[in-house]
C-alpha cells in the first residue's frame, strides 16, 4: 500500500522545470542523494506559505534543493553548507548558471563547524533545512535551535530512513547505529518543550518543526 500511495502522489506532483529535471538526472546517474520530487514539492508549498527571509540549509549536495526552495521564496537569502569539495564546486556552478549567486551562498566546510561559526556570529534564520549526515541530526538540531527565530521552522529530511526507524529489528547491521540515533532524534523532536513537530511519511520521511515563542 505504501508503494502504491507513493507512486500515486508522485504522479500528481507537478513536473520540475527543465533545469531541475537535468539536475535530477545528474543526481540519479551519479548516486548523489537529493530530495525526492514529492517531498520537495511539499517543502516548496510550505515555504510559499511561510515566506522566510533567511534560510539555512545543512547539506547542499549539487544545489538542487537550494535552487528549488528559492523558486518559492524569491526574496529570501539562502546559506547552504556542503562538506564534499566536488559537490560544493558543482553546486557553485549550477547556482551560477541560473544567476542565483546573489541570493544563494554556498559554504564549503564541515556542517557542525560551520554551524558553530554562524552561531558564534549570532546569525538568525527563519527556516533551517537539515539534509546531511543522519547520524548527526541531534547535533545539528542543538546548533540550529539558537539560530532559528521564534515562529521559525526546522525541516528535516530522511527521518524515517527506508522505514527502518519503525522496524529496528530488521535494520541491516551497517545501519543500526544510525537508525538508533534517528529514532532518538525523532523522539526528541516529538517531545520537545517548545517545538511542535509533525512527521510526514512522504519520500524518506520529512519532519516539520515549528518553534514556539521562547527566549532566543
Amino acid at each position: 500500500m505504501d508503494d502504491i500511495i507513493s507512486h500515486y502522489l508522485a504522479s500528481l506532483t507537478p513536473n520540475s522545470p527543465e533545469w531541475a529535471e537535468q539536475l535530477e538526472v545528474v543526481a540519479e546517474e551519479n548516486n548523489i542523494p537529493i530530495m525526492d520530487k514529492t517531498s520537495m514539492h511539499f517543502v516548496q508549498v510550505l515555504l510559499q506559505i511561510h515566506q522566510p527571509k533567511r534560510i539555512l540549509e545543512v547539506g547542499t549536495a549539487i544545489g538542487y534543493s537550494a535552487l528549488r526552495m528559492q523558486e518559492n521564496t524569491h526574496q529570501a537569502t539562502i546559506v547552504t553548507i556542503e562538506k564534499d569539495e566536488k559537490r560544493y564546486l558543482d553546486a557553485i556552478e549550477n547556482i551560477s548558471k541560473l544567476d542565483k549567486d546573489d541570493c544563494i551562498k554556498v559554504i564549503h566546510g564541515d556542517a557542525l563547524e560551520e554551524m558553530s561559526r554562524l552561531q558564534g556570529n549570532n546569525e538568525l534564520f527563519d527556516t533551517v533545512f537539515i539534509d546531511a549526515a543522519k547520524g548527526q541530526y541531534s547535533k545539528f538540531l542543538e546548533l540550529a535551535d539558537s539560530m532559528v527565530k521564534n515562529g521559525g521552522l526546522i525541516i528535516t529530511d530522511n527521518v524515517l530512513f527506508r522505514g527502518y526507524v519503525a522496524t529496528p529489528e530488521e535494520t541491516p547491521k551497517r545501519f543500526r547505529s544510525m537508525v538508533k540515533k534517528l529514532r532518538d532524534f525523532n523522539e526528541k523532536l516529538m517531545n520537545h518543550s517548545y517545538y511542535q513537530t509533525s512527521i510526514l511519511p512522504i519520500g524518506d520521511g520529512v519532519a516539520i518543526s515549528y518553534k514556539q515563542e521562547v527566549g532566543n
